[in-house]
């Protein structure tokens, strides 16, 4: 694709100093066809006589480092008989603060640009410009772009055009366009403009998002704009943003004469609030909007309740998923992190699957998981691996984290009927089982190495974040899991799954002489849900009477919650479980609802009834984890099941589960077989039961079966 052109650069090369390349194209005639195939090391932002090329934000995308996507544009309306093609390269995921200590002692790492312009014209001649030494590159208007820092453009900076240099840099590595498109989706107007009690002026867009924002205002010449930006206000109602650590997350606009509008074009910034640090006259609505970014995945899923905190709870599931997939699932959008961590991406990858088609969008990132993947066999904890943290070095893989390999795969296939994922991954999967056998300090158990455990469970030791459940236990509990997945997998594809078979029956056996009590909601939960309690009568006692006891509440974390509601309502505690789902006190998921939030939050607690903050160090407000309480809903709640044997909903299995808590409960599903809805609510002293099906299905009504065609079925 690019055998003849080069990557270039800007001499000096600084860095979060974005660089401006241009070439002029002179056509020779009326054309046909022009295509323009482009990336970049860095993000870039590319135009032809002053118009975007394309709606890919943030473009090339996050990727492994030991590949680079390239994109092609049909730009045959853009070019006139004499054109100019400028593209702003910067840093991106490439290179900068996101990259940790990923850089150090790399100045060999670059930002650089590669592109090829194809022209046919109508007789039949082709030109071809490519990226050279005749290229001119300059440094920007755009003074600073920085992911976690964020933009400082003057329109009054001017410099000088020299001619781009070229590097060496490995050209194999590039590949044509996988991921989705990361784009603009919506526009937010403020909700309001005021004054806070310390006197900063604020614009509060009434949800927290991820995106950037435009502005517009008639300026002198030199007059400065300026904004801040955070999350959430402090007790006081004054502007807080301590959460995001290190990420400055501002913005600064140096004015010409006249009208200036402006949006950001190689940063984005989780946020609700801005904090108005300078403006030339007194900011007003009309002046500003927020402007929404997420990969381009389409909405699949819907929920809906007769309870408005329930209600606003579905609405955090969604921004908080929109909010973090860009690109990549990022475990939050705002502080200086907004990296691929594989836990978060496991425990809620089947609600990502029912709220939205997200097949492609974790394709890709699998993608870079093989890529990453270490010569031993472990997973990375951050995918892609960009960083290199001192306790990343040692090369390891946390229990659910790392079994991100089999669990999100495994789900791409339930939910989509995605066989070729599992084609391309089944290896990385058995090289991971691999792996967890060398590391074990146990056999047959995953003992004795450095986890996550049940990660900010509310039982933790004081100072820990790890909860109190056995972190052996955890991870043996997974080990098992993600061997059962690979002999699943392996009979899909048809490959030979017998030493699997043997290793899962003596990782069983083994687990269960090893762990025969359990002392946490977490360890209860995970012996329920993955069938490993001897007596599971007792155990499922055991967790409704723990959470009783807590005043129906839950202390479980990242590893306990996703799986606590399917073990009670799998063990006959289904109004323990809706008990869960509907309490509002501290801890519960309309805890946050009540406080104010409008997405998830990383902590049960991150903000308390006095309006004081968990902490300053890790303590997101757009962290979905805890939205895979969703996937619940729609399974049981609701009763739309999946089916193993056919996948995709080809088969459609439909037992709700309803609940005197609630006047009513729909979910809707859309499935390559057609819409599937589950509606119930109470009516004259009964339930009535709304099911449409877009084929034939099964619907199971208090335990008894009925045989239905596609419509629309009463009960």
């Amino acid at each position: 694709m690019f055998k003849y052109a080069n990557y270039i650069i800007h001499p000096e090369n600084k860095l979060y100093e974005p660089v401006h390349f241009h070439k002029s194209v002179k056509l020779k005639g009326k054309i046909k066809k022009a295509t323009l195939n482009v990336t970049s090391l860095g993000c870039y932002y590319a135009e032809i006589d002053g118009v975007r090329v394309g709606d890919f934000i943030l473009a090339p995308g996050f990727t492994s480092r030991k590949r680079v996507q390239y994109q092609s544009y049909d730009v045959t309306k853009m070019l006139k008989e004499e054109s100019s093609l400028d593209v702003i390269v910067s840093d991106g995921w490439y290179k900068g603060k996101i990259n940790f200590n990923v850089d150090k002692g790399k100045e060999e790492l670059k930002k650089a640009l590669i592109a090829k312009l194809v022209i046919e014209y109508k007789g039949g001649e082709r030109e071809t410009f490519v990226t050279d030494e005749s290229w001119l590159v300059k440094k920007d208007k755009l003074r600073m772009a920085e992911l976690y820092d964020g933009e400082i453009y003057d329109s009054l900076f001017e410099d000088e055009y020299v001619n781009a240099k070229t590097i060496d840099y490995d050209k194999k590595k590039i590949e044509k366009q996988e991921g989705v498109f990361v784009k603009e989706q919506e526009i937010l107007e403020p909700v309001s403009i005021f004054k806070a009690p310390n006197g900063d002026t604020l614009i509060d867009f009434g949800q927290n998002l991820t995106g950037y924002f435009e502005f517009c205002v008639s300026a002198e010449k030199g007059d400065r704009v300026a904004f801040t930006v955070c999350e959430e206000l402090d007790k006081y109602g004054n502007f807080y943003n301590d959460n995001y650590r290190d990420a400055k997350a501002r913005f600064e606009y140096i004015c010409h004469q006249g009208e200036n509008r402006y949006k950001p074009i190689l940063a984005f910034w989780g946020f609700r609030y801005m904090r108005v640090d300078s403006f030339p006259c007194e900011i007003k609505k009309e002046n500003i909007k927020a402007i929404v970014l997420h990969s381009d995945i389409k909405r699949t899923g819907y929920l809906e309740s007769s309870n408005k905190e329930l209600n606003k709870l579905f609405s955090n599931i969604i921004w908080g998923q929109k909010g973090n997939f860009l690109d990549v699932p990022t475990d939050c959008p705002q502080r200086d992190e907004r990296q691929g961590w594989t836990g978060d991406a496991t425990v809620f990858c089947k609600t990502a699957c029912y709220n939205y088609d997200v097949n492609r969008f974790f394709e890709k990132w699998l993608h870079d998981m093989r890529l990453d993947q270490g010569k031993t066999g472990y997973i990375p904890n951050i995918i892609p691996q960009t960083v290199c943290w001192d306790w990343s070095t040692a090369e390891t893989s946390g229990a659910v984290w790392g079994d991100s390999a089999t669990i999100i795969p495994y789900q791409l296939y339930l939910s989509y009927g995605n066989v070729s994922v599992l084609k391309k991954h089944y290896a990385c999967m058995k090289r991971y089982i691999k792996y967890i056998g060398s590391v074990t300090k146990e056999k047959y158990l995953w003992c004795g190495c450095d986890q996550f455990g049940d990660w900010l469970g509310l039982d933790a030791p004081e100072g820990s974040y790890r909860g109190s459940s056995s972190e052996d236990f955890i991870a043996s509990v997974f080990y098992r899991h993600s061997v059962g997945i690979v002999i699943k997998v392996g009979k899909i594809l048809g490959r030979s799954v017998e030493k699997y078979e043997r290793l899962h029956e003596k990782i069983t056996k083994k687990i269960k002489e090893t762990f025969k009590e359990y002392k946490t909601q977490t360890e209860c939960v995970l012996a329920l849900y993955f069938d490993i309690a001897q007596d599971k009568k007792a155990v499922a006692k055991q967790l409704n009477d723990m959470i009783i006891a807590n005043g129906t509440r839950l202390k479980t974390g990242f590893v306990g919650t996703p799986y606590l509601l399917h073990a009670l309502s799998q063990n006959g505690y289904s109004e323990t479980a809706y008990s869960l789902l509907l309490q509002d006190k501290f801890p519960s998921w309309l805890y946050s609802v009540k406080q104010g939030a409008t997405t998830i939050w990383e902590h049960w607690d991150g903000k308390n009834e006095k309006g004081e903050f968990w902490s300053r160090n890790m303590n997101s407000f757009n962290h979905y984890a805890y939205g895979s309480v969703a996937d619940w809903v729609y399974e049981v709640a609701c009763g739309i099941k999946p089916c193993e044997d056919k996948p995709a909903f080809e088969k459609i299995v439909i037992e709700p589960t309803p609940t005197d808590k609630l006047d009513h409960l729909s979910a809707t599903l859309c499935t390559k077989f057609g819409k599937i809805s589950s509606k119930w609510y109470h009516e004259n002293g009964k339930i009535r039961y709304e099911i449409t099906v877009p084929k034939s299905a099964t619907v199971i009504i208090n335990g008894i079966e009925h045989k239905v065609k596609k419509g629309t079925h009463i009960f």
